[in-house]
Parts: structure tokens; C-alpha cells; sequence
């Protein structure tokens, strides 16, 4: 395999930055691509070359599989990192890449197909041994469910999800039978308008469920191992926004056996780069169940490099070019607590997006503070892309002391202005009892919605102080004003 000196990173915002960062120490180039409105964003400037790739909408810039592949060769780049999002888990994306004769760094391109249709995966899973929910497969109708729910003596709510989803996307939860139809209806029609196939499967939904993904990696000589699990339970709309390494939720024996489970499955497909396992585990019975592989990099695989100490871009780029794991299962040993949230642009009260001009950042520092930006003072947010505009990390000796941290991140080291961020409501997370205790499940913010609301601090009187002391040192360099 031949080594990578050049790549073109397939993103923008944060994943693009992040993978350049890597880059950086690997001494690799970087060629990054932009869209109009992104032509002055943060990872424009980071890169070694930058190409203008087409207009806003994602279909002319950041999708565009052609234009994307000419300007990696134009560049005699040797390789593709598609970041997380857009391309990320598209295998004619990742087809092309290779038929081009350029590196894709990922998983096999037959493996994300594979794991891409969910109906497909279920059985894979099942053939492996591996534990899935309840579920019929490739639903027709209300009847069909009716059916299979008399048979199967399930009760409600249950949950029906597009089979080729995935971000929380094309999923609806149905509490009793006079839903159904409506749930059913819009189920398919969001599945079609993100997916452009309306095939949805019906699961039985597990009550208080957990969401426990475990990180495997794996080099293309068979060695394969997990980097232990992660907890991302804390979810908007389907979507997660904290997450945290090791999960308070399990104890040392569910460890082993839920982390040698994920490896076994991605053995059983023949994976190799990193990927992550997903698992639903119901917290009652202590069962866990699969939901999805995920055939990328995650957002969250920062709380695991903080724990274990290792770089897993810089192990995909390792990967890729055919190089083996440089340690066994044994070698990995996490020895801290990390907590990861996402700081998106939306008003924190109705998650609307919120977009404009950054006139004011202070990113956090500090023991045990790691931080992913994807935007600087004085940037854009453009309303056309994801609303992720910076992860903020923490880490500390357990669980305890990475809330700590996380907490003087969040309400001492973060300013935003310009934009609205979730960051008041990620604080009234971190700080509500219920979640320092460790009892949550995926519907812990509409639980406590409310709660948390209330425990937003709109103006502190630090903002106060500030104010006054801007003025006085105003009138300290400038002398007494004519006003005055």
C-alpha cells in the first residue's frame, strides 16, 4: 500500500478541522474544499490548499461525489477522509474513491452498504449471536403491525423507523393504537424525503433505554479491538448531545461481555479501519440489544481518545495505507472519565437554528479541557449545514471530577455572541441531580424539560462587572469625554 502524503478532506466545520489537526502531526497535506458561503470558515484557512468546490445547497459543494474526486486528483492527493456527515457512510462515494485509484480512508466500501440498510444489518447481527430488539422487518401497512404485535404479545409504545435511516431521522415513537396510522404516514414520508426510500421496520421500544456504542478498530490483517464503550443517552429530537467514556449505566462484567459482542459482530462482517458498535441497553433486565454499526468516524470518539491516550484518525490513517494495529486488546486500558458535549447554533428553549455572525468567542482552557472548534471570532454560521459549531471536552481522575471540569468550561470558559448556542441547557444538564446521580434514559430532556429551563442563568452579574470595567477603562486610555 502506498504511503499518504496529501489528502482531501470530504467536510467542513468541525470534522474538517479535526482531521487536519491530525494531519498536522502526521505531517501529511492537507487540501481542504468549500462552498460560497463557507469561503472564509475555519478550515479554509487551516488547510495547506483550499478548493472552491460550488454554491451553498450541499448537492453543488459538499456532496458533489464528482467534482469532489476530480479535485482530489487534480491536487495528486493520494487519499479521501470524508470526516463524519455528508459522504461519510456513502458507499458509491467510497466506490468511487477507490475506482479513481485513491485511498479511502474507511471502512470497505461492501461493509457500509452492508450496514447502511438496517433491515440487512438485524439479520447479520442475528446470524453473529448478536441480541436485537424485537422488530418486523420491511412493514406494508398498519394491519402488518397489528398483526405482528398480537403475535409477538408486544404492547405499546413501539417505535417505527426508516430502514435506511440513521441521525435520529425518519423515527417516530407510538404510544397507543389511535397514532398508529398518523406515526405510520410520517414515519414514511420523512423517510423518503431524507432517505429517498420510504422502507420502514417497527421495533418494540424499550422503556428508559440507554444508548451504549462500543469503539472498535480494526487493521486489514485481522486484528481487531475495542477501545471500550461510550454512553450517549443524553438526546434532542433522537439526536445526542452529550456523551461520556466510560458508561455510568453498566458494571464490569456487562463491559466485557457488550464490548467482545461488538467485536465478534464486526469480525463476523469484515471490518476494518474504526467504526463503532450501537446498542440499546434496558436498563430493567440489564439486557442489551443492537441497533446499528456506525462505518465512520463518530462525533464523539474524542471522549474515548481521552480515555485511552490514542488518536483514532490518526489510526484510520495508519489503516488505510496497510499498516498493522501497533497494540493488542491488553495494551488498552482507559484510566480517566471524559465528557463530551455538543455545542450546537440554536436557541437552547426551541432548538431552532440559529445563524449569523460570531462577534464574541472564548473558547475554555484549563486542566482537563479539550475543545474541537470549528469557527473563530468573527466567523459565519451559514443557515445551510449542520448546526454544530464546537465540541467542548473534559476529562478528570472519575466521573465526578470530569463534571467538575465540564462545569468550569461551560459556565466560566465558553462565551459565545452572535449566535445563540444550547450550551445554557447542556449546563442545567450537568448540573440537574438527577443526571449527577447517573439516572437518565434518552427521554431525559423531555422529562425534565422544564427543570432544566429554569435553571438557566439569562444575565449573571459577572456581565454586569464587565461592562462597568470596559467603561472605565475607556475613560482610563481615552481621558474625559466631551459627554461628561
Amino acid at each position: 500500500m502506498k504511503e499518504i502524503k496529501k489528502v482531501l478532506i470530504a467536510n467542513r466545520g468541525v470534522p474538517a478541522v479535526r482531521v487536519m489537526n491530525t494531519c498536522r502531526d502526521k505531517r501529511i497535506k492537507t487540501v481542504a474544499i468549500y462552498s460560497t458561503p463557507d469561503r472564509l470558515a475555519y478550515h479554509v484557512f487551516l488547510a495547506d490548499e483550499a478548493v472552491h468546490i460550488g454554491e451553498a445547497p450541499p448537492h453543488d459543494s459538499y456532496l458533489n461525489m464528482e467534482k469532489i474526486i476530480n479535485t482530489a486528483l487534480e491536487k495528486k492527493c493520494d487519499a479521501i477522509h470524508p470526516g463524519w456527515g455528508f459522504l461519510a457512510e456513502n458507499p458509491n462515494f467510497a466506490e468511487m474513491v477507490e475506482d479513481a485509484g485513491l485511498i479511502w480512508i474507511g471502512p470497505p466500501p461492501r461493509v457500509i452498504r452492508l450496514m447502511g440498510d438496517k433491515i440487512k444489518a438485524k439479520k447479520i447481527a442475528q446470524r453473529a449471536n448478536v441480541p436485537a430488539i424485537p422488530a418486523l422487518l420491511k412493514v406494508k401497512s398498519v394491519d402488518d403491525i397489528l398483526e405482528w404485535m398480537k403475535e409477538e404479545e408486544i404492547e405499546f409504545p413501539i417505535m417505527i423507523k426508516a430502514a435506511a435511516g440513521g441521525g435520529g431521522k425518519g423515527m417516530v415513537r407510538v404510544e397507543n393504537k389511535e397514532e398508529l396510522s398518523i406515526a405510520f404516514e410520517k414515519a414514511k414520508s420523512e423517510a423518503k424525503k431524507s432517505f429517498g426510500d420510504d422502507t420502514l421496520l417497527v421495533e418494540k421500544y424499550i422503556k428508559g433505554g440507554r444508548h451504549i456504542e462500543v469503539q472498535v478498530c480494526a487493521d486489514k490483517h485481522g486484528h481487531i479491538v475495542h477501545l471500550y464503550e461510550r454512553e450517549c443517552t443524553i438526546q434532542r429530537r433522537n439526536q445526542k448531545i452529550l456523551e461520556e467514556a466510560p458508561s455510568p449505566s453498566i458494571d464490569e462484567d456487562l463491559r466485557q461481555e457488550i464490548c467482545f459482542t461488538a467485536v465478534r459482530l464486526m469480525r463476523e462482517i469484515g471490518y476494518y479501519s474504526a467504526g463503532t458498535v450501537e446498542f440499546l441497553l434496558d436498563p430493567q433486565t440489564k439486557r442489551f440489544y443492537f441497533l446499528e454499526v456506525n462505518t465512520r468516524l463518530q462525533v464523539e470518539h474524542g471522549v474515548t481518545e481521552l480515555i485511552t491516550g490514542l488518536d483514532i484518525v490518526s489510526l484510520m490513517f495508519d489503516i488505510a495505507e496497510g499498516k498493522e494495529l501497533p497494540f493488542n486488546q491488553d495494551d488498552i486500558y482507559p484510566n480517566r472519565h471524559a465528557i463530551e458535549v455538543r455545542i450546537n447554533a440554536e436557541d437552547p428553549k426551541t432548538f431552532n437554528p440559529s445563524f449569523g455572525t460570531i462577534t464574541r468567542l472564548e473558547i475554555p482552557q484549563g486542566p482537563g479541557i479539550r475543545v474541537a472548534s470549528g469557527v473563530y471570532e468573527g466567523a459565519d454560521v451559514p443557515p445551510y449545514y449542520d448546526s454544530l459549531i464546537m465540541l467542548v471536552m473534559s476529562a478528570g481522575a472519575d466521573r465526578n471530577e470530569a463534571i467538575r471540569v465540564m462545569d468550569r468550561a461551560l459556565s466560566r470558559g465558553l462565551r459565545v455572541e452572535g449566535v445563540k448556542t444550547i450550551a445554557p441547557l447542556l449546563l442545567s444538564i450537568i448540573r440537574h441531580p438527577e443526571f449527577i446521580a447517573g439516572n437518565f434514559s434518552t427521554r431525559f430532556i423531555e422529562e425534565h424539560f422544564q427543570e432544566l429551563l429554569a435553571m438557566f442563568k439569562e444575565k449573571t452579574a459577572d456581565d454586569e462587572v464587565l461592562k462597568i470595567a470596559q467603561y472605565v477603562a475607556e475613560i482610563s486610555v481615552l481621558g474625559p469625554q466631551n459627554w461628561m
